[in-house]
């Protein structure tokens, strides 16, 4: 396994306007200049799961395919159980080998100390989206997000929040803050109710820009940046020796508390234990 901090700015993989500068070319080219004995075996570097452009923090991801087959299930079994039934004791039952928690600093005061978000996430046509774009939606799949405040700030209007999801739909956190009424702290896209911020009825223009990437959207997409958004800790089982692992990715300044504030932001830190 790698368990990389990746920057906001930083596609995951190849699509739209990002065809080479993403973390997978950049893993295959590692892999291609450093004479490691995995060379000997089937090395194949791969991120496990995605995370936004503008998203920063932990993404972890495989050098072999069995280690990419045993962590994509991880994901896609913690998904499946909260879509599987609609008691969110069961869906919390302990089962799941791997548990995400995020900071994030959202627009507004969350009144309530902690929140649970089972909104669905379903998929609407959208310009510059060709695949649709996923928005909070009645008939969209299940989608269960924790969310816990940190540090309400009154003088600048924001929130910290602390968010576990143990679903992995794509965008998920950011629609589900903002369906509750509060958006990521400079979200481009998506406001109150977990809807883009507008409707356009031009058809989505799949042409190619002459660099190979597709033509920049005149309006907001889900890649664009600008949020904030952190992939912070991480634990999970070992995908062979089942030892549990901890990650955990340090902060920016602005998604620290106060306290937090006070203390040097350190280096990613990897830890085992029972």
């Amino acid at each position: 396994m790698v368990a990389l901090n990746k920057p906001s700015g930083l596609q995951v993989l190849p699509g739209g306007l990002f065809q080479q500068r993403t973390v997978l070319t950049q893993l295959c080219w590692s892999v291609k200049k450093q004479n490691s004995t995995l060379n000997s075996q089937e090395t194949h570097p791969v991120p496990v799961h995605r995370l936004g452009r503008g998203t920063s923090g932990i993404l972890l991801c495989a050098k072999t395919k069995v280690a990419k087959t045993r962590l994509a299930a991880y994901f896609a079994d913690g998904t499946s159980l909260v879509g599987a039934t609609s008691n969110r004791k069961a869906a919390r039952s302990g089962t799941r080998k791997i548990s995400k928690i995020y900071r994030a600093l959202v627009t507004g005061i969350l009144v309530d100390d902690k929140v649970i978000i089972d909104q669905p996430i379903g998929i609407v046509r959208y310009p510059g989206v060709a695949k649709g774009l996923y928005v909070a939606s009645p008939s969209g799949k299940p989608a269960l997000s924790k969310v816990e405040v940190l540090e309400r700030d009154e003088k600048q209007n924001c929130t910290l929040v602390q968010v576990e999801i143990e679903s992995g739909r794509p965008h998920q956190i950011r629609i589900h803050l903002s369906f509750i009424g509060h958006p990521l702290l400079g979200d481009p896209l998506y406001i109150a109710g977990g809807e883009p911020r507008c409707f356009d009825p031009e058809l989505v223009d799949e042409s190619f820009a002459q660099d190979g990437g597709y033509q920049r959207p005149t309006n907001p997409v889900p890649g664009d940046c600008g949020y904030y958004l952190h992939a912070h800790r991480l634990v999970l089982s070992h995908p062979t020796t089942n030892e549990m692992i901890y990650i955990t990715a340090p902060l920016s300044t602005i998604l620290q508390t106060s306290d937090e504030a006070n203390g040097s932001p350190g280096s990613v830190s990897i830890n085992s234990g029972n």
